[in-house]
């Protein structure tokens, strides 16, 4: 397991490398003072050595705190913790296109997604774009199959398909996986062929990644998460206005003007008398949407297991995404998002929230519609909290787990993160490293702990 220590150390090496005129400088300028003291040139070459020098360990700590995804008490939320609810997820993507005024707010399912370009030039460096965008190159190109449902109910006869090739900024990739966006549909001659444009951040609400509550004129908050035919009202509602904004997750009528907040009214009092059902995390046929598997990112595994951090009691813990807000920065296998994390502490405290810069995995974030656990590694003290996008990877379900039985029999783990969680703790304690998705239990090193892996699969 790579620790902190190593990556400062590299850090360092590194920046004497680039740095290595200022140690010279050092020398020469010394060995000059010594034969002729004054405050001539040699001063001036000996002090350029000593700020360059100090330089070093400067700019390799800087380096190693952006690179390693490390959480200390210096990240901690000011205050404690924010006012968000457990179950709450606010994210800030950049903005869509608008589209045309005439155009329509629709729903279409994704029947077939595949990836069709994302090769940055950047390899594992961070590359800072000034503006308001999100560059081409850090903007994956999907190949998507719609249908589009551009009716108030969906229905096969009103619908169409449409194939396309469209960049989705990283953020919304989950609402491909779920199968649920939201498109823009323009107007056009009968018999012509149908101009469509999805808006990603309405599609990651519609899909579910981003919750939604609504509280109404007499202060009582309703979930509107996945609740697809009233969320697409509401954004109808937003659009014609000019947009409404969102408090965290939730739209408070209150604060609107009473037109608006009087059609919203209606919807809600519609979703009272008649609730409608929620739709599923995602929709039937996901395999035929994958991207995981398709874009970078680490693989998911049961994780490596440092012997110095087992045996002084290091454990690992659970964290939840509160907030992923978009940044200009990026690395080639993912975006660099500030985000909050509330962060279950070892010890049975109460939780805490954190607030990182991390540079979160394009397959991790394909997703974000079905979990936003992460899984961290405590230091034996419980002053530093390590994020491990490996196991990350493998409790979301970005990389399928399974275990080889004694007998050579594969058992499958998809779908059930509580036990993987429980088997990655097994480890853990044993101080037993599994860099890989799949536990082999014939493995000589993997006998103490069969039987408890057995029982845990059951």
């Amino acid at each position: 397991m790579r620790s902190y220590t190593s990556v400062l150390v590299g850090q360092l090496l590194l920046a004497t490398v680039c740095c290595s005129a200022g140690l010279f400088f050092l020398f020469v300028g010394y060995d000059a003072w010594s034969d002729a003291p004054g405050w001539g040139w040699p001063v001036l070459v000996f002090g350029s050595g000593l700020v360059i020098t100090v330089v070093i360990p400067v700019a390799a700590t800087a380096a190693a705190r952006q690179m390693f995804p490390r959480i200390t008490r210096r990240h901690r939320v000011k205050g404690g913790r924010t006012s968000y609810e457990d179950d709450t997820f606010v994210m800030w993507a950049p903005r869509s296109q608008q589209g045309s005024a005439q155009a329509r707010l629709a729903r279409a399912d994704v029947l077939e997604a595949s990836l069709s370009r994302y090769r940055p030039d950047g390899e594992s460096t961070f590359t800072t774009h000034y503006g308001n965008y999100t560059p081409d190159e850090f903007t994956p190109l999907i190949k998507l199959r719609l249908r589009v449902h551009d009716a108030d109910v969906a229905d096969a006869a009103t619908a169409f398909e449409v194939t396309g090739e469209w960049r989705v900024p990283s953020l919304c990739l989950s609402a491909i996986t779920a199968g649920r966006l939201v498109v823009l549909v323009a107007p056009s001659a009968p018999g012509a062929e149908r101009t469509v444009t999805p808006h990603w951040p309405r599609s990651a609400l519609l899909a579910g990644t981003r919750t939604c509550r609504v509280t109404d004129l007499e202060g009582r908050t309703a979930v509107v998460t996945r609740r697809v035919e009233r969320q697409l009202q509401q954004m109808r509602i937003s659009r014609d206005v000019g947009g409404v904004a969102m408090n965290g997750d939730t739209i408070d009528l209150r604060r609107l003007d009473p037109h608006t907040a009087a059609r919203y009214a209606v919807l809600a009092d519609q979703d009272r008398t008649h609730p409608e059902v929620q739709a599923p995390v995602s929709e039937p046929g996901e395999e035929a949407r994958r991207l995981a598997d398709q874009l970078p990112g680490e693989q998911g595994a049961f994780g490596s297991v440092g012997r110095g951090w087992s045996r002084r009691g290091g454990v690992l813990v659970r964290a939840r995404f509160l907030e992923l807000r978009a940044r200009t920065t990026f690395q080639d296998h993912g975006p660099v998002l500030d985000t909050i994390l509330r962060i279950q502490a070892p010890d049975g405290t109460p939780p805490f929230d954190a607030a990182r810069r991390l540079t979160v995995p394009m397959n991790y974030l394909t997703a974000l519609h079905r979990t936003k656990e992460v899984v961290l590694s405590v230091s034996r003290n419980g002053a530093s909290y390590d994020v491990d996008w490996a196991r990350t990877n493998l409790l979301a379900g970005v990389t399928e787990a399974k275990v080889i039985t004694p007998d050579g029999r594969e058992l499958p783990l998809v779908g059930r993160p509580d036990t993987i969680w429980t088997l990655m703790n097994l480890l853990a304690s044993h101080g037993l490293s599994n860099p890989s998705p799949v536990l082999d239990l014939r493995k000589r090193r993997m006998r103490e702990v069969a039987g408890v892996v057995l029982d845990a699969c059951v």
